[in-house]
């Protein structure tokens, strides 16, 4: 069908945001969609499926609330993320019928996609929650905004980050400086969520005060975790042993997130990653919350779902020749 619809009160700069330089963003829209784009001034046309040109249209219509302001790249990509997931929304507080709201500094973070607003359901109403699919879905970020909320809240009295400390394909040899120079570039990413959900300055007052900590997982031996929110990220290059041993710290008044990519293993060739066995043997166990995110869940550059996308059918066409 075709859809024709006005975007008003016609204003030439918000529709030229909108539209982009030379129509560049209604071609990813049209890209993004399968459907086809004409416009003329701010009258436009949709040909498409009837459900799918709605869409668009309600795409459109509000990118051009936001054109009051210049429209980046990263504002475009999450508009088109939610107008292909629609029933994404904010994620509801469990049992509760209003949006959740998380206490961080970024006063815009809400789920993007169904499967973001699950994993924000279930962090809420699970001890333990394991986090699984392909970079660039939200998994660690949306763990550290529930777990500042959490210390914002005072449900917990400090946020433990940790992740094993495994080289990417890479030989770095032994790196300058004293324990926590040497750890930082593995626990890098972590911070930046940190500094982007908490500020500079709060970070490093949590830091100072003992409510953030910001180790490598060989340090979590022999500990008791009692009122922490605890996260595990990079989760695939753990063993199975170190899996076990990481689970079996969480103590009473804690909540666990546990997030990874199975795609992405650095471990040494015919080592089995401790990730891909705690998905099998704690698939049934009462308490545990498991979320797999997909390709359709990224919300990162366009390419990023494109490029996850190639590798996964590869991986598939392997699976069958095998």
């Amino acid at each position: 069908m075709i859809l024709r619809f006005s975007l008003e009160p016609v204003d030439n700069t918000r529709l030229a945001r909108v539209c982009g330089s030379l129509d560049a963003h209604l071609r990813e829209i049209e890209a993004a969609f399968g459907v086809k784009i004409t416009r003329r001034d701010g009258e436009f046309r949709v040909n498409g499926a009837k459900v799918v040109a709605e869409r668009v249209q309600g795409l459109l219509e509000g990118l051009y609330e936001r054109a009051r302001r210049p429209l980046s790249a990263e504002t475009l990509q999450l508009a088109l993320v939610e107008a292909q997931a629609p029933a994404a929304g904010s994620a509801p507080e469990p049992g509760g019928d209003g949006p959740l709201v998380l206490r961080t500094r970024r006063a815009d973070l809400s789920a993007r996609t169904p499967r973001q607003h699950q994993y924000l359901q279930q962090i809420l109403s699970h001890d333990i929650t394991f986090g699984l699919g392909p970079a660039g879905t939200g998994k660690t970020f949306l763990a550290v905004a529930c777990a500042v909320d959490a210390l914002e809240r005072a449900a917990v009295q400090r946020i433990i980050l940790t992740r094993p400390a495994v080289e990417a394909g890479e030989r770095l040899g032994f790196l300058p400086g004293d324990l926590t120079q040497k750890v930082d570039p593995y626990l890098r990413p972590l911070y930046d969520a940190l500094y982007d959900l908490l500020g500079f300055d709060r970070v490093t007052k949590a830091f100072e005060k003992g409510q953030l900590e910001v180790a490598p997982l060989a340090f979590m031996r022999g500990r008791t975790l009692n009122h922490a929110f605890v996260i595990l990220d990079e989760a695939q290059n753990t063993t199975p042993e170190q899996m076990k041993m990481f689970l079996t710290r969480i103590g009473f008044g804690s909540r666990c997130v546990v997030t990874g990519d199975t795609s992405q293993i650095d471990l040494p060739r015919g080592t089995q990653s401790g990730l891909i066995d705690a998905e099998h043997v704690l698939a049934r166990v009462k308490g545990i919350a498991m979320t797999r995110f997909t390709s359709t869940d990224v919300v990162r550059h366009p390419l990023v779902a494109r490029i996850v996308e190639a590798y996964e059918a590869r991986a598939k066409r392997e699976a069958r020749e095998a």
